[in-house]
């Protein structure tokens, strides 16, 4: 099966963040973006193989604040979790 990859890019907003996964990666219409509900549709509702990939993530860190730091935490546990997802930092 071919990995379905989400390219982030100039993430300036938390809403551009969601806004981005749910497009590319085909979200539920009950994505409820928060990080509760991000965590629940990586961890078991996206069929895998997938990969997020985060470019320009100094602007994103920049531009986020403190909700960088969550959800690139976030990003990194749902890849402990999951075998079939991979989160690539650039």
């Amino acid at each position: 099966m071919p990995v379905k990859r989400c390219v982030l890019r100039d993430i300036h907003t938390l809403a551009g963040f969601y806004d981005e996964l749910a497009r590319q990666l085909a979200f539920p219409a009950h994505f409820g973006r928060n990080l509760d509900a991000l965590w629940d549709v990586l961890a078991g509702e996206i069929e895998g193989p997938f990969e997020i990939v985060w470019e320009h993530m100094e602007f994103s860190r920049e531009k986020l604040g403190a909700d960088f730091d969550r959800l690139a935490a976030l990003l990194d546990e749902v890849a402990v979790e999951r075998e079939d997802f991979t989160f690539i930092r650039q």
